[in-house]
């Protein structure tokens, strides 16, 4: 398998409103995910909760990816990621993000740091798994 980046999985994620979330999640990240938003730690299952919480909320959005950088198992990248909310609004969120690869190539652990660039003060927490 090839290994996945921040582009692919955000796009399968949340703006492939056709492609099944369980398949998109299986496809990037692996059964023992974990991720770490802003200092609080989820494992995979609230993660895809936090995805279908996400998918219920935004109509669609982009990714742009800055720097991106690669080193075996280890993968890190800055990446604004804009999102047209169902209610008409926008908001547009700066990541730096810090992650593991299992030997698959999909994410194991991600360590990201999240600032709400534009948008309602509600979309400040967007990026945290609740």
């Amino acid at each position: 398998m090839t290994s996945t980046d921040i582009t692919r999985a955000i796009n399968d994620l949340l703006f492939t409103p056709g492609l099944d979330l369980t398949e998109a999640v299986d496809r990037h990240f692996s059964p023992d995910y974990r991720q770490r938003t802003n200092g609080v730690w989820s494992d995979r299952t609230s993660f895809v909760q936090h995805m279908t919480r996400l998918r219920s909320l935004i109509r669609s959005g982009r990714i742009e990816v800055h720097d991106e950088l690669r080193d075996g198992p280890r993968y890190a990248d800055r990446h604004t990621v804009t999102l047209l909310h169902h209610d008409g609004h926008t908001s547009r969120t700066e990541v730096y993000l810090f992650a593991e690869l299992a030997p698959d190539g999909r994410f194991q652990r991600v360590e990201e740091t999240t600032l709400l660039v534009a948008g309602h003060g509600d979309d400040e927490n967007l990026g945290l798994v609740t």
